[in-house]
């Protein structure tokens, strides 16, 4: 809820327009090459992400950070209105680990233009620091109502800078999927990398006081503007090949049922319209609109609108 609170204040007033920046970041930036410009990768990648991975860069071009408020929204009259604020479809460790991976659908939300809808799929790593403070950093894609024209961007999130950071030299479409990596070296700084042209491109690398291992989550997030009820469709997104770095070092493992997991409350997921089938606990699953049988069933049992 911490979380959720202080990003949402970002989103809202840290700024009064996009900002035009180089990409994020701190060492081990500076030792890596720009990326040249490239296409989506064409197979998964070959290693695990880090500045000696084969081909290792960090993202060239400019990086739009936002906190914008937004303008005027286009009204409409839903016929069914989805719970305003957050949905969260996924799952978290229970314990530390030293960083994640996997890979994650690009699909296209309703999402309205002027507003702060977003839908985003995404890995995360965190803190709680106590006293109503969490750090983290999180990476991955997201359409949003405030930036894009309706795109989806590639995007990380960062409590250093308490911005979105956008990355639209990555050009996604829908159906696209895309891998990412979150680690750290056990240096506390921590880095996000996707895997582009077939080769890791780091596209920040931030000192946090997270430590050298964190508590880990993979999401598909919904987001619906408190202001302005309205219905946000989401098509399902698949997550999968979902492994886990063990703090302190050691090959990664994938994220299975004997990894101590927490995860929502189907019920309530439900009665937001969405739905999220483990394929495989946890490291393969799907995470959207609810099939509309199941709608229907929800709709008879959900209590009328307040």
């Amino acid at each position: 809820m911490l979380r959720t609170v202080m990003r949402c204040c970002a989103l809202a007033g840290l700024a009064a327009a996009l900002a035009i920046t180089a990409p994020a970041s701190s060492k081990p930036a500076v030792r890596l090459p720009v990326c040249a410009a490239s296409a989506a990768s064409t197979k998964a990648p070959t290693g695990p992400a880090g500045e000696h991975s084969r081909g290792a860069c960090r993202a060239a071009g400019r990086v739009l950070e936002s906190a914008v408020p937004p303008g005027k929204v286009r009204e409409s009259t839903p016929l069914t209105v989805t719970p305003s604020g957050y949905h969260h479809l996924g799952a978290g460790t229970s314990g530390e680990w030293g960083g994640v991976s996997g890979r994650i659908e690009v699909v296209d939300g309703t999402i309205r233009q002027g507003s702060y809808d977003f839908v985003a799929g995404r890995f995360m790593v965190k803190r709680d620091l106590g006293g109503g403070d969490i750090a983290w950093l999180e990476a991955g894609w997201a359409e949003t109502g405030w930036a894009g024209g309706g795109r989806q961007h590639i995007y990380t999130f960062n409590t250093n800078t308490k911005t979105w950071q956008f990355y639209d030299q990555y050009a996604l479409q829908p159906g696209d999927r895309v891998w990412l990596d979150l680690h750290t070296d056990a240096n506390g700084v921590w880095q996000a990398w996707l895997w582009w042209g077939n080769r890791w491109n780091l596209l920040t690398a931030q000192k946090l006081p997270v430590g050298a291992s964190g508590y880990v989550e993979q999401y598909v997030e919904v987001h619906v503007d408190p202001a302005r009820a309205s219905r946000i469709d989401v098509p399902p997104v698949t997550v999968d090949n979902v492994q886990l770095r063990p703090a302190g070092g050691g090959p990664a493992q994938y994220w299975r049922a004997d990894v101590g997991t927490l995860t929502g409350d189907p019920t309530t997921q439900r009665l937001g319209g969405f739905c999220l089938d483990w394929v495989n606990r946890y490291d393969t699953w799907t995470a959207g609109d609810c099939p509309a049988g199941l709608l229907g069933i929800v709709a008879e049992s959900a209590p009328p609108p307040g």
